[in-house]
């Protein structure tokens, strides 16, 4: 991955450059993000920092189950990911991740109920715990199969052009990122097939404030 590197913002005035700068900063935070998640076996630890930085007293992450209807096809290309027969039973467990009443990602989780254990079944189907917190005495590791970011918030090649201004603050989509994975126990046997879309609202560069100079 490349790293982020910084240049001074080019001389449009104030207002351009406090949205030059708010850019970069979406843009470090995106970078420093995806890294964090690529190089960590828990995406939930790391959204629960993110949480931890935005509130004092932050609540624990909380996975909001969201209905949905079955998909043979897409069950059916799960278990080929996790070397599942195509009569083992498999799950899907899309729920929301929520830092208080803040949306932060959205996740599609095939998973093998006969690879936990019972009281983690039983705790995924009828507790907001995520996931990942509910499988951790497995220590399980992350196998990360494609990382994209949805969002640009400068240009391709902004890093050597010297003409870049904007007239207004950048508007982020709602989803900025999305990352799809494997988890696996120590001896490599796969349990859970992950998409993990993640909001604009773990990004929280704003414009910095205009100065008359």
């Amino acid at each position: 991955m490349a790293a982020f590197i910084a240049t001074a913002a080019p001389a449009f005035g104030a207002e351009a450059d406090a949205h030059y700068v708010q850019r970069l900063r979406l843009l470090a935070q995106l970078q420093s993000l995806n890294a964090e998640l690529l190089s960590r076996d828990s995406a939930t630890a790391v959204l629960q920092e993110v949480c931890d930085r935005r509130m004092v007293e932050a609540p624990r992450i909380r996975a909001r189950r969201v209905s949905v209807h079955d998909d043979p096809a897409a069950a059916t290309a799960a278990r080929r990911q996790l070397r599942a027969t195509t009569d083992t039973p498999i799950r899907l467990r899309r729920v929301e991740l929520i830092c208080g009443d803040t949306v932060l990602s959205r996740a599609d989780n095939w998973y093998l109920p006969g690879r936990l254990t019972p009281q983690m079944n039983t705790a995924l189907e009828t507790t907001e715990t995520p996931f990942g917190v509910v499988v951790a005495p497995l220590a399980f590791q992350r196998r990360t199969l494609s990382a994209r970011l949805l969002y640009q918030p400068l240009p391709p090649g902004w890093e050597a052009r010297g003409d870049l201004a904007f007239d207004a603050p950048a508007v982020p989509p709602r989803d900025v990122l999305q990352h799809r994975a494997v988890l696996q126990t120590p001896d490599g046997q796969p349990f859970s097939l992950l998409v993990e879309t993640y909001a604009a609202d773990v990004l929280t560069a704003q414009p910095p404030p205009i100065r008359d100079r």
